[in-house]
């Protein structure tokens, strides 16, 4: 049975999910879940069975159901341990940085500047300065817990879980327009990442449902 990835294509979270699945070498079948036209695809009843939280992504395998970005990527590492890249660190502080750096974003910065956050305002100015907002404030933070533990990539110089976060919370700031020169270890991890050919892969521009006038 194959592993079906349902996903649309701007969505960080979704993107964290792809960066893993290419970092840990999964083949999967991608679902595209546009969540704005069609008045949200997230909010049919179908895709509701799967994912009561009416978000992306969701992924599928052997048969069973799996939500939420972090949770996903958890279970992919245990999962296939010994495939791939090690995503989590099987030394004990380096795991809890890794987790440290993956929730500073997954709870602190990205669900504040989500979509269903972001649509409470009808004026597309108003989106904009509270995205800019929390991502800038946040990144604040981000930038001085990094300082403390970044060496090539977010955690020394071997990939994990982190940097699979960090990428797309990079490209939801470039949309927001926050100055990245105020983060350089941020961008400088970025840049760095963008090279990769699992990141390369599950960039938004590389996905089927990527609008042609996108790229």
């Amino acid at each position: 049975m194959p592993v079906k990835l349902y996903s649309y294509w701007r969505s960080s979270c979704s993107w964290r999910v792809r960066i893993a699945l290419a970092l840990k070498e999964v083949n999967y079948e991608y679902s595209p879940v546009h969540l704005v036209t069609n008045g949200g695809e997230q909010r049919t009843d179908e895709y509701r069975s799967l994912n009561p939280m009416k978000q992306v992504p969701s992924l599928i395998i052997e048969g069973k159901t799996v939500t939420q970005s972090m949770a996903i990527v958890e279970f992919l590492d245990e999962k296939f341990p010994k495939q791939g890249v090690r995503l989590f660190p099987e030394d004990l502080t380096t795991k809890t940085k890794v987790r440290e750096v993956c929730e500073i974003i997954n709870s602190g910065i990205q669900p504040i500047q989500n979509l269903s956050v972001l649509q409470q305002f009808d004026d597309q100015e108003k989106r904009m300065e509270w995205g800019h907002l929390f991502i800038d404030r946040g990144f604040v933070a981000l930038e001085a817990f990094l300082k403390t533990t970044a060496g090539k990539y977010c955690v020394g110089d071997v990939l994990t879980a982190a940097d699979a976060f960090l990428v797309p919370q990079v490209g939801n700031a470039l949309r927001f327009k926050v100055d990245m020169s105020k983060f350089p270890i941020i961008a400088k991890i970025d840049e760095e990442l963008k090279t990769h050919k699992a990141f390369i892969a599950a960039h938004p521009t590389k996905q089927p449902d990527c609008p042609e006038n996108s790229g």
